[in-house]
């Protein structure tokens, strides 16, 4: 997927407030979840199939 406009982009709950270490994520788009570095918006962003992130997601969310 190379148009990336329609992505919807939020930042994590997980991120801080301070500016820094933040991570982006569109789960708007049909069949695909994007997630980049907010330092780097223009840069590269991650693709995951809809289930393995929602497995990924399910599974930090166990961790204390």
């Amino acid at each position: 997927m190379d148009d990336l406009t329609g992505a919807h982009w939020r930042k994590s709950t997980r991120s801080g407030n301070n500016g820094g270490a933040c991570v982006e994520v569109a789960d708007n788009l049909p069949g695909i979840v994007l997630v980049r570095d907010s330092k780097d918006r223009d840069g590269a962003a991650l693709t995951f199939d809809p289930r393995a992130w929602r497995s990924f997601v399910d599974e930090v969310a166990r961790r204390p």
